[in-house]
């Protein structure tokens, strides 16, 4: 009765849950991490995994890697929700932690999803464990941890970044779905390769929303002669999103006249552009993306506010929608054609990145050095009305010049 009622369970979980890998082999993605020879590949096939933080975009595999490590590693695992939980809860499970730890020489496995959300109080509560070693912390973020938490756990913790899965790795995730016993083989889905490509590239990354999708239309598209199939169309009712009715070619053609519109500083052209693609099905976070860029590559410091505006028209989009979000994007790709162009940051940039890459040891002049006793010899600008020459760059680089002033016209 116990199995029957558990398997029912099972049937009804969401698929991306029943899904979910049990090995490392399983995973997709994150390559940069989890590739052959890679660092933490190393440390889970070792079962020497420390305290670790990863962080990335919602459904990029940071919970399921956690889950598989806690299962190679023979080591309970315990998960909370830095939303729900509270002092007392972590001070209980510090507690058994160190009980099972003392007794059966296990370790705990603590996985904290939303790390990012725990006061200060909450990650003090946790420093003494890791510290003594009955616990390994797994948190797992969409933050950057560096500035959403604590500097005590960040110092103690590896730090590994997750990144969005690329189209062809949700695709395989999505065939699999179709023909596993745990996913959908029994409905029996087709799905034409325009549609998997569409809920892979329209998911942004997120493999979770991509199987979330298609199981919406696994459930919903009718039964037709013993199969159900699912369509484009139907993948774009699943995600909400308006099919895009452009192939990859037209699309890339459009988006790059969008952009050098943008730089020739004709507005009607480029809001012509960017509404074509809006018509067409792009997300208008993609052009303001885009339009973000653009202000600091072909705007930049000649009329600042342009990064400004653009940066406030992904705001707009993202909290208003459309069509209400289209005012700020339209005012904001007016401000970037109209502003005068000006290429410096893009220059100062790639001379910047090029010198630090070739000159990655020199010396730092002695009296820029952080307390020692040449610093004393430091000019301190204020003390000459703000302005003092003295030489920053090391020797070898003392007469470069990233960033050109251009003379004022009289």
């Amino acid at each position: 009765m116990e199995n029957l009622f558990e398997n029912l369970h099972n049937a009804q979980k969401p698929l991306a849950e029943r899904l979910r890998p049990k090995s490392l082999d399983d995973v997709v993605g994150q390559k940069h991490i989890l590739g052959k020879g890679k660092l933490l590949r190393r440390l889970i096939e070792a079962k020497r995994v420390p305290s670790c933080i990863f962080y990335g975009p919602p459904g990029t595999g940071k919970t399921t890697l956690a889950r598989i490590i806690a299962d190679t590693s023979n080591s309970n695992f315990v998960k909370l929700n830095a939303i729900s939980t509270g002092v007392a809860e972590v001070k209980e499970v510090m507690e058994k932690a160190k009980n099972e730890f003392e007794l059966y020489g296990k370790k705990t496995y603590l996985l904290l999803d939303e790390c990012h959300r725990w006061t200060k109080a909450q990650s003090d509560s946790l420093l003494a464990s890791l510290e003594n070693g009955y616990i390994i912390f797994v948190g797992c973020t969409t933050e950057n941890p560096s500035y959403s938490m604590t500097r005590q756990i960040v110092s103690r913790c590896s730090v590994f970044e997750f990144k969005p899965l690329d189209v062809n790795d949700i695709v395989q995730v999505l065939k699999r779905a179709l023909t596993a016993e745990e996913g959908l083989k029994a409905l029996n889905v087709k799905v034409d390769d325009d549609a998997l490509k569409y809920f892979a590239t329209m998911c942004g990354g997120d493999v979770r929303s991509a199987l979330n999708g298609l199981e919406i239309g696994a459930i919903t598209t009718p039964i037709k002669k013993g199969e159900i199939v699912i369509t484009k169309e139907v993948a774009s009712e699943c995600l909400q999103r308006k099919a895009l009715s452009l192939n990859d070619d037209v699309y890339y053609h459009i988006l790059s006249a969008y952009c050098k519109s943008l730089r020739g500083s004709d507005a009607t052209a480029a809001l012509y552009y960017a509404n074509r693609l809006i018509e067409a099905g792009v997300e208008p976070q993609v052009l303001a993306r885009r339009l973000i860029a653009h202000a600091s590559e072909d705007v930049g410091i000649s009329a600042p506010n342009a990064l400004v505006q653009a940066c406030c028209a992904l705001y707009a989009l993202d909290n208003l929608g459309m069509p209400e979000g289209n005012l700020a994007l339209t005012q904001a790709i007016i401000y970037v054609c109209e502003s005068p162009k000006d290429n410096r940051v893009v220059i100062a940039k790639e001379m910047a990145e090029d010198d630090a890459k070739n000159h990655p040891d020199d010396r730092v002049p002695d009296y820029l050095k952080n307390h020692t006793e040449a610093s004393k010899k430091y000019k301190y600008p204020h003390d000459y009305g703000g302005y003092v020459e003295q030489q920053y760059l090391p020797n070898s680089l003392k007469d470069r010049c990233y960033f050109k002033r251009k003379e004022k016209k009289q």
